[in-house]
């Protein structure tokens, strides 16, 4: 068997933690995912996984070769992206990770329309709250919404969407509307908790920035059960207008406390250290931040 090939299978079960899931993936059977597994065990004369009928973890040694197998195997994608980085027609499948809202919204519309421009190309999106390990799940590059922790990572900024206070016109009259960011206090303020940090709202009052706890009847971690529960007038919440600005236009919810606008909601697009880009993420990112940035404008 080819060695390349067994230590691609190798580290697919390990990310996977699943012969199944590392087959299915691939696209091979299970059979053939242990024969690889097993000719490397057999070649370096050591057992790679602790195996039982319910779980499967890594070795030591396991641990070891998996970190050896994967700078082999960035290495080689490195040296032929070197040779053929100067291809002007991008190739092979587009991993993208998002999350949901923007994600179903816009980067999916964006993706189609590049993907017509780009007959050799296919796409594969993943829609998720919190894109983990992005790279490590084996996408090209991940959308990320707010603030940046992973500085492995190169991060492109892509667009920027105002974050908007808004309520149902039903809330606002049997409540009342709040005139300053200390009054939501007193109200049930609808938490989306993928925007961090969870509780905190922040609002721009001159040159300063408030922070005002907050706290409400219901939390999430995506946007649309919060959208859902403020136009069904369960309270308050702040979301990118990206996300509520059809609400708003057609009277669903209404916006509050416009003088003391948050801090925008940063859009960034992340993607590996590699001293080159692949055509295929170079061409999908020069095409989407335009794209994004005039979508987002127009709402």
């Amino acid at each position: 068997m080819d060695k390349l090939t067994s230590m691609n299978v190798f580290t697919r079960v390990a990310r996977l933690e699943s012969f199944a899931n590392a087959a299915r993936d691939l696209g091979i059977s299970r059979a053939m995912v242990t024969k690889h597994v097993m000719q490397l065990e057999s070649q370096l004369d050591t057992r790679l996984f602790n195996r039982t009928t319910r779980s499967l973890s890594l070795t030591e040694a396991g641990n070891s070769y998996l970190e050896r197998c994967i700078q082999v195997l960035q290495d080689i994608d490195d040296m032929e992206m070197a040779i053929t980085h100067l291809q002007t027609e991008p190739r092979g499948t587009l991993r993208i990770g998002s999350p949901p809202v923007i994600g179903a919204v816009h980067i999916a519309h964006a993706l189609a329309e590049f993907l017509l421009d780009h007959s050799e190309l296919s796409g594969d999106m993943s829609l998720k709250a919190t894109i983990g390990d992005s790279m490590d799940e084996g996408l090209d590059v991940a959308i990320h919404l707010g603030r940046l922790n992973d500085s492995s990572l190169i991060a492109r900024k892509l667009a920027s969407s105002p974050l908007v206070i808004c309520a149902s016109p039903d809330y606002l009259k049997k409540n009342g509307i709040p005139k300053k960011p200390e009054a939501l206090s007193t109200h049930s303020c609808l938490i989306n908790w993928a925007l961090p940090p969870r509780n905190l709202w922040y609002f721009s009052c001159g040159k300063n920035i408030k922070k005002i706890k907050v706290r409400g009847r219901m939390q999430s971690n995506v946007a649309d059960p919060i959208r859902i529960a403020a136009i069904n007038g369960l309270g308050l919440l702040m979301l990118p207008r990206y996300i509520v600005g059809n609400d708003i236009k057609k009277g669903k919810l209404k916006v509050v406390l416009s003088q003391y606008s948050p801090p925008p909601l940063d859009i960034y697009a992340l993607y590996p250290h590699r001293k080159y880009l692949p055509t295929k993420v170079r061409l999908f990112l020069n095409f989407l931040e335009p794209w994004l940035q005039k979508k987002l404008n127009d709402l």
